[in-house]
């Protein structure tokens, strides 16, 4: 066998190779990422600061969950959303909006909540002062 014969079919394997792995990465589908990363990423620090203040002020709600009712214990009247987010399926996140009027209680009915682990995310103000809190949760 002749030398140059073989380095010629060691490039050509090679060379499609190349070209099967180029074909094979152009046919798998999107990646999961985050298309709101650079958005998110420029929010954070006000995302932080909200995080900071239910910290400082002793501001973190009670959540208690029985027979299908979620009750929340804020230490202030409130006015916010909340997000339950599925770590598992993105299609599944909910948002609610509250109002706790005078009361400082707030009740939430799950019916529509899948059972399962979930992110709870809490955005509110209250006396005029922005907070941000985030638990996860498990409804039976």
């Amino acid at each position: 066998m002749n030398w140059g014969k073989g380095i010629i079919g060691g490039m050509l394997i090679f060379m499609l190779f190349i070209v099967s792995m180029c074909v094979y990465m152009f046919l798998l589908p999107e990646d999961d990422y985050d298309h709101e990363y650079y958005e998110k990423g420029l929010s954070f620090n006000k995302d932080y600061n909200k995080e900071k203040q239910v910290v400082s002020d002793h501001a973190q709600p009670v959540i208690i969950i029985k027979r299908g009712i979620m009750c929340m214990a804020f230490t202030n009247p409130v006015v916010g959303t909340i997000k339950f987010v599925r770590a598992s399926n993105k299609y599944q996140d909910k948002i609610f909006k509250i109002d706790s009027h005078a009361d400082a209680l707030v009740y939430l009915p799950l019916k529509s909540i899948e059972k399962g682990k979930w992110k709870l995310v809490i955005d509110w103000i209250s006396n005029h002062k922005a907070y941000l809190y985030q638990q996860d949760i498990y409804i039976k």
